[in-house]
């Protein structure tokens, strides 16, 4: 189970990245955003770190897209 987390966490940090990319922002600018540091930012993105639903929730809000979104993975 633990390995499935893993894997999920790391599928969502890499759709965080590239909405923020698509939307033209850094690191930092969506952290300030969704009220957050850089480096949280960071961590998320590259799976080292679980965020809560809440923390989800405002990441999707700064993006300016609903949270579901986070978690359509492409094959």
């Amino acid at each position: 189970m633990k390995d499935r987390t893993f894997e999920i966490s790391k599928l969502v940090g890499k759709n965080i990245k590239a909405f923020r990319v698509k939307k033209d922002l850094t690191q930092s600018q969506l952290a300030e955003r969704a009220l957050m540091s850089a480096n949280m930012i960071g961590h998320i993105e590259r799976g080292e770190k679980s965020p809560t639903v809440e923390t989800l929730a405002g990441i999707a809000n700064a993006l300016n897209i609903d949270l579901y979104k986070l978690f359509i993975f492409e094959d």
